[in-house]
């Protein structure tokens, strides 16, 4: 009877490994064999020059050279690291509020699940699709412009997308109405996890709603704070299509809205698999350290 049992045991068991099949295979398809490829490209001088295609030739450490001593990398880093604080902090305090307000039974809001659809609903739309709407209503002769000078605020039309700061708020600003929503169903979830005895516990003992809200609810929250900052730390590195089709994959102007990922694209559209696959490398360890040190951070502070 035992030998029955332990050969049902592992027949069953093998129906989990056979459910593992489609995953593995996916993930070695579109995942390992990619990065592989990329870390090996990365040590070789393999680009076209005109009709030539030059290399691969092995050169060993001399792609990740030539992208360190190149002040333009750092350039980049610095523009994709502001566009992205620009639209994640207003993104992280709006999340916040809509989900303390979403999962307070005691405020009694109405229509709760209309409001919870409508903004997640840019969550929904590709985001070039989002940037040539931005790039059309914000564009000289844009409809922005004509309301603007015909209520009196603007003389001439005011040239967004050719000052550094007006481009880099716009492409904050769609990053922000794209992704709050999703932030907000992750906070609002993590908040409905806590524990509502607490919350009657503090208002016995005569606790304000801010003083809940910053001494129970935002500990109790950190563990899904810490997951939004670095998941959209690592959406904000590979920031690309609304930049992209907003600047006409120029960066400009003068190149402060130009991304890692749009410099990589450059690259690999001239087909410079070396300096590519190098960048691509350096961008994994950038995003490795980032999130390292947002996760440290945390993890000190909760100690």
């Amino acid at each position: 009877m035992k030998g029955r049992r332990r050969g049902k045991v592992v027949s069953y068991n093998k129906w989990g490994y056979i459910f593992l099949i489609p995953f593995v295979a996916v993930y070695l398809v579109f995942q390992l064999i990619p990065l592989v490829s990329t870390v090996y490209n990365s040590f070789f001088e393999n680009y076209r020059s005109g009709l030539t295609q030059v290399g691969p030739n092995f050169v060993g450490l001399e792609n990740y050279r030539t992208i360190l001593e190149n002040q333009d990398i750092w350039l980049y880093a610095k523009n994709t690291l502001i566009m992205w604080l620009m639209g994640f902090i207003p993104q992280i305090l709006v999340s916040l509020l809509l989900g303390a307000w979403f999962s307070n039974p005691s405020l009694r809001l109405k229509g709760q699940r209309f409001f919870k659809t409508v903004i997640y609903l840019p969550n929904l739309i590709m985001a070039s699709a989002f940037a040539m709407l931005f790039f059309t209503l914000f564009s000289d002769g844009g409809p922005i412009n004509s309301i603007l000078m015909q209520i009196g605020i603007l003389d001439s039309p005011y040239r967004f997308l050719s000052n550094v700061w007006s481009t880099r708020a716009l492409v904050a600003f769609m990053n922000f109405i794209m992704w709050f929503g999703n932030t907000t169903i992750l906070l609002m979830a993590g908040m409905m996890g806590i524990d509502t005895s607490l919350f009657e516990a503090a208002s016995v003992d005569g606790a304000t709603s801010t003083q809940v809200f910053f001494k129970i609810t935002l500990p109790l929250l950190r563990p899904i704070l810490i997951y939004v900052v670095i998941t959209s730390l690592i959406g904000g590195l590979q920031m690309f299509d609304v930049p992209q089709v907003l600047t006409n994959g120029t960066g400009e102007p003068m190149r402060s809205s130009m991304t890692l990922i749009m410099y990589l694209n450059k690259h690999l559209f001239s087909k410079n698999y070396g300096i590519g696959g190098a960048l691509s490398v350096f961008l994994f360890i950038i995003t490795g350290v980032l999130s390292l040190i947002v996760y440290k951070f945390s993890n000190e502070r909760d100690r």
